[in-house]
């Protein structure tokens, strides 16, 4: 699966109506840890089928990091049906990011 662009218009259907765990990476293109976590979240994306991968740039919806309380970016959360199940702020390795799905 290639990642999803995450917006306020399709994140309803994309991330809370999503039969499988949803992993979202709140970024910009200005944050330089957020560049070194995107090529691991782009891998996990192409290899887990079984998750789906969004991606949410705060400058284009600040809603959306409004509503998941996002001070610092990156801040990687997982939804698992409709509901947050994990959440972590700063950048990590692949390891820790496959992690939070447990």
């Amino acid at each position: 699966m290639s990642v999803v662009t995450i917006t306020k218009d399709n994140f309803e259907k994309e991330v809370l109506l999503s039969d499988r765990p949803v992993l979202l990476d709140f970024w910009a293109p200005w944050c330089g840890p957020c560049r070194m976590v995107s090529p691991i979240v782009d891998e996990i994306a192409d290899e887990a089928a079984d998750k789906k991968v969004g991606k949410i740039n705060v400058d284009d919806e600040p809603e959306l990091a409004r509503q998941f309380g996002v001070m610092s970016i990156p801040t990687l959360v997982v939804m698992k049906d409709g509901k947050i199940a994990n959440k972590a702020v700063g950048a990590r390795p692949k390891a820790a990011i496959l992690a939070m799905f447990d």
